[in-house]
This record gives structure tokens, sequence and C-alpha cells, in this order.
């Protein structure tokens, strides 16, 4: 069938996949700010009550990518698709679920012993409860993907935009990018991308959308003031790069990015 089969499956994965990120971040939430307080007890209910539901979006989102790719790689070679499914670690991170999802908490603790007014301390743990929970189902969404590709036979994949939910800077840079399948898609808290093979086994080179590339390096280059013309200068390959994160894997950052390490805590 070819594209238009392809471009139908992919915009079906994005509806189904954007519908259970919706239902699951609206759950959450509204679990989160329905708390009479936010003490242990407050932390242990929360727990009990949403992670069930956590854990079962993610195993979703394992399952509904798994049948995404499979009928991309089979009409890409074809052949009958044939999803196995997958079973996803309940501890994406190598992390308790219920240790991940008591860091809101902690969060709002840390920002009451500073001072901060009530509310705004909340408001940060909120903040930080959105960003685990998109960050899981983003990586439910790219083990399985290493997976179902694996299973598949593809050899190389690309990143694929998502428009609907906007995207930044980093991610469309990215997407020029092949990749390997062995290697997880690098990701970002709140990112939104979705790996998809690339045809056939020939390696494809590591700049797969040149027009692409020129054009986001021109957008650079204009806020920047500074002209990329023919040779890529500054080359932005050595200011976005990928570095390995303890629980998410491999994380897109910024060069010029710094991250807590062992060293820095106090002993």
């Amino acid at each position: 069938m070819g594209e238009a089969l392809q471009t139908a499956l992919a915009d079906r994965y994005d509806a189904l996949s954007g519908s259970l990120r919706d239902r699951l971040i609206s759950f959450v939430l509204s679990a989160f700010d329905s708390l009479g307080s936010y003490r242990d007890a407050d932390a242990a209910a929360f727990i009990e009550r949403v992670l069930p539901v956590v854990l079962a979006t993610q195993q979703q989102m394992g399952q509904i990518t798994d049948a995404y790719l499979s009928a991309m790689i089979a009409d890409m070679l074809g052949s009958a698709a044939a999803p196995a499914g997958v079973q996803l670690d309940a501890a994406l991170r190598g992390v308790a679920p219920a240790e991940v999802y008591t860091r809101p908490f902690v969060t709002t603790w840390t920002a009451l012993s500073k001072g901060k007014a009530y509310a705004d301390a909340v408001a940060e743990g909120r903040t930080r409860l959105l960003s685990i929970t998109e960050t899981d189902l983003q990586l439910a969404r790219t083990q399985s993907a290493r997976t179902s590709m694996e299973r598949g036979g593809a050899r190389f994949f690309r990143r694929r935009l998502n428009k609907s939910s906007g995207t930044c800077a980093l991610c469309v840079i990215a997407s020029t990018q092949r990749y390997r399948v062995e290697n997880l898609m690098p990701i970002h808290p709140g990112c939104h991308c979705k790996p998809e093979p690339l045809p056939g086994n020939r390696d494809p080179g590591h700049v797969i959308d040149e027009q692409l590339l020129k054009d986001a390096h021109d957008a650079i280059a204009r806020d920047l003031g500074e002209s990329d013309r023919g040779g890529r200068a500054p080359d932005y390959r050595n200011v976005i790069i990928t570095r390995q994160h303890g629980e998410y894997g491999p994380l897109l950052a910024v060069r010029r990015q710094n991250f807590t390490g062992p060293n820095d805590i106090p002993s």
C-alpha cells in the first residue's frame, strides 16, 4: 500500500497514543489536586490510587506501539503484520514506581522547607508530577519500539515529529538523523516524538533529511546572528548531543546543560 497506508497508520497511532496520554495526565493531576494535604499519608493514598492506572496505561502504550510498528514494517516489507505484544518492566527507569511517584511530594516538601508559599510549593510538585508522567509514557513508547522493531527485522529508524503537540528545536534537528534499532531513541522531558522504521537494511547515512537540517540551521542562525552557509558553522551536532541519563537512558540535551552527579551530593 505504501505511503498512503503508512500515513494512515501513523495518524491513527498518534490519535490513540495522544488520547492515552491526555487521559492519564488528566487523571493523575486531578488525583493530586484533590488531596486534602500533601503529607506522608496523602502521598501513600495517592500512590495507592494512581499507580495501578499509570502502570496499566504504560502497558497499553507498549501494545499500541507494537501494533503500529508491526503494521508499518509489514507494509514496508510486503508481509503480514504480526504483533506479538510487548511486556514492559513496571520499573521503566530501573527505580521502583512507588518511589518515582513520591517525588512530586518531595518537591513540595522541599519547597516548603525553603519558605515558599504553600500554593507555590504544591504547584512545583504538580509540575514535577506532570513531567514524570509524560516521561514514563515516552519511555514505554521507546522501549516497546525497540523490541518491536528488532523482532520485525528493521535495522534503522528515524525520529518522527508530533506536529499536533508542538515540537522543540532539539527534536527538529534530531529528526534529520537516522538511528540504529538496537539503540533507544533519545528523549527529553515533555518529548512526544515517535520512532518510525526506515525501509530496507542498507544504512541511509547519518543525515536523512538535509533540507530540514538546513532549514533548522538557518532558523537558529537568524536567532543567533550567525551564518551557516555551506559549512555548518557552528556545527550543531557539537551543541545538541545525547547524554546517558541514569534512569531515562539516552537523553537529548544541549552541551552546555549540566546535570547533578554522584560527586555533587554532599558527604
